[in-house]
């Protein structure tokens, strides 16, 4: 087994030197740079140290399109996970097939490939981000592991992109070689000797060997809970997503909630936003992307604890429901509808209670800002973003509050009033009625409780789910 050498500590930040020669000197790494985009800013760090030789079976790169579709095959976008997952896949092929018999038997192969888009030399570009990969080899002759990230980078000047890029690659490979049995630890080193002003870190994925026991679920949460980004998207299956490839161009359907678990409520309020908003944006249901999200601070307890069990449960029910999950650190809905207009140019719909409607305006949630709650509406909506309404029935009463009929604060009613009218805020109508005394909360004591009413208040699929695996303190089925 490949050990961390010998004065290198397993807790305490490594400068980017110290591992780039550690790499050099481990006689039995031995593979292939490809990159794309931005310079060979990873592999200098391994020629710059020295012991490269004994490292680099080749670095290249491809910056010519006609090349680069020579060498890998055709892609319509570049800077891709498909071109970088074509990359690791060509690149260990190769090195395989001319190196194993020569020195298959000492030696573990890598590839590591990154593809970019950074700050050009005429380009006032904004978005630059890349997608960067290894696949490995932890043994000789082992089966492949693989790790694939993408990152943002946030420095304005391309020297500074590059030299970042450059330190989070060596951090990647060094993560890999030395912690891949601690996934924990390795996601925690990737921005060593960076910080989060530089590298955001919004997509993380393991795979392979080494890493079968990985649910990446909890590697996306990681990523939040550290802040090495803001916000972590994965499918209904758990398959880790990039939002900007998911999202883009797409118009996009936002469910902010604890979904602890999914109730009625919830699937109905999806229905009536989707058909509204597609109605509104002359689309059809199938076009707009669903997402139902939860923010960090709907993940910890009262005490600031974050329990993975609990996080996973909660996945487990958005999965049975069919949903695309949204992990953010965005508390502040003008925050949320900000990180959505980065991923898509097309329209944006958030779907909420009332409840939550009077939560929105008020104004002690916004006293960081100069401009309070005038500021927070006015980044909310500035661009085609709308906040579809669903009504809530008073707890014990007939009494049904709508968008139309809320009461705020006084002082609050002419803003109010203006966002109405000028169709910022829609007021569900065509909800069911029978779904309206379910609430979140009543449902998830009742599941502590052991209380069977709760599979009433809850989809089919997602009760089975609940009773199979024994969620929310369940006993699990059998």
């Amino acid at each position: 087994m490949f050990t961390l050498p010998s004065g290198f500590p397993r807790t305490e930040q490594i400068d980017t030197h110290r591992k780039a020669l550690a790499i050099n000197l481990d006689e039995r790494r031995y593979g292939t740079f490809a990159e794309v985009g931005a310079g060979q800013e990873v592999a200098r760090w391994f020629f710059r140290v020295g012991g490269a030789s004994g490292t680099i079976a080749k670095s290249m790169s491809a910056y010519d399109m006609a090349v680069s579709d020579a060498i890998y095959g055709h892609t319509e976008r570049y800077v891709s996970r498909d071109r970088l997952q074509s990359m690791l896949d060509y690149e260990h092929e190769k090195n395989v097939k001319r190196l194993s018999a020569a020195r298959g038997d000492t030696t573990a192969f890598f590839v590591f490939a990154d593809t970019v888009a950074a700050k050009g030399f005429h380009s006032s570009k904004k978005d630059c981000h890349g997608w960067l990969g290894l696949k490995f080899q932890s043994h000789p002759r082992d089966n492949e592991s693989q790790i694939i990230l993408h990152v943002r980078m946030l420095d304005r000047d391309t020297n500074l992109q590059q030299e970042a890029l450059g330190i989070v690659g060596v951090n990647l490979l060094y993560g890999a070689f030395f912690l891949h049995h601690e996934p924990d630890l390795l996601v925690e080193s990737l921005l060593d000797n960076l910080s989060t002003d530089r590298i955001e870190i919004d997509m993380i994925e393991f795979s392979g060997i080494e890493f079968r026991h990985v649910d990446n679920r909890l590697m996306s949460l990681k990523l939040v809970q550290l802040g090495l980004s803001q916000a972590a998207m994965f499918d209904a299956k758990g398959e880790v997503l990039q939002a900007t490839e998911v999202l883009h161009r797409k118009p996009v359907l936002v469910l902010r909630g604890t979904f602890r678990p999914v109730t009625k409520v919830n699937i109905d309020m999806l229905r009536c936003a989707r058909s509204a908003f597609a109605k509104a944006q002359g689309t059809t249901e199938a076009e707009i992307v669903e997402v139902a999200e939860i923010t960090m601070s709907n993940l910890r307890s009262d005490g600031g604890t974050l329990d993975p069990r609990d996080f996973l449960a909660r996945a487990d029910v958005l999965g049975a429901a069919g949903k695309t999950v949204l992990i953010s650190d965005y508390f502040e809905y003008f925050r949320l509808a900000s990180y959505l207009r980065r991923c898509t140019s097309s329209a944006i719909a958030i779907v909420l209670g009332t409840g939550s409607l009077v939560q929105l305006f008020d104004e002690k949630y916004y006293a960081s800002l100069d401009g309070g709650l005038l500021e927070a509406i006015g980044r909310l909506f500035s661009k085609e973003v709308k906040l579809y309404v669903y009504p809530m029935l008073e707890p014990g009463t007939t009494k049904l509050t709508t968008a139309s009929n809320m009461e705020l604060p006084e002082g609050l009613s002419k803003l109010y009033g203006y966002l109405l009218d000028r169709g910022a805020l829609v007021a569900i109508e065509d909800f069911d009625p029978k779904v309206l005394p379910i609430f979140s909360q009543e449902v998830f004591r009742r599941l502590k409780a052991r209380d069977p009413s709760w599979e009433a208040m809850v989809p089919e699929a997602v009760a089975e789910i609940i009773k199979r695996r024994g969620l929310f303190g369940q006993t699990p089925r059998g």
